[in-house]
């Protein structure tokens, strides 16, 4: 059975609502889901031999959320290199900013940096466009789903 970290950040709430409605959904495909609340995160470094899927949204000129900045800003810093680990992300923003989606890119530049492997493309939700984000997430999720089965990628 596939294990996933599922990581949120969020500051209204919605980050949050589309991990959680994900975490269902994930149940159902026979993975084991561990949601980790951001006030957990102090010292987590994601295991290797499992999976990570981050979901956040961006705030301010294109910060990462308050509730899992100091995370990423830990991870940024001590570097671990990780070259076994797979991930996804989903980016919630608004187009009318500049900056839009801008936590999910730096999230996803730095697991790059550390030498984790992308599986399917960054999910950027448009605030402007989508009134129940969940939904579009659930789609994006089954197709990463597909690209991790037919890749057999474990």
């Amino acid at each position: 059975m596939r294990k996933v970290n599922l990581v949120f950040g969020t500051v209204y709430g919605n980050a949050q609502f589309v991990a959680e409605t994900l975490q269902q959904q994930l149940l159902t495909m026979d993975w084991e889901v561990n949601l980790i609340q951001p006030e957990s995160l102090s010292g987590f470094v994601p295991p290797q031999d499992e999976w990570l899927l981050v979901v956040t949204s961006t705030t301010g000129q294109g910060d990462i959320p308050d509730d899992i900045n100091l995370w990423f800003e830990t991870l940024r810093g001590e570097a671990p290199y990780l070259p076994q680990l797979n991930y996804g992300v989903i980016a919630l923003g608004d187009s009318s900013y500049e900056t839009f989606c801008h936590a999910g890119i730096r999230f996803d530049e730095l697991l790059t940096e550390l030498g984790a492997n992308r599986v399917g493309e960054l999910l950027k939700i448009d605030a402007c466009e989508t009134m129940e984000p969940e939904v579009a997430a659930q789609s994006w999720l089954v197709e990463w789903h597909k690209l991790i089965d037919e890749n057999q990628v474990d």
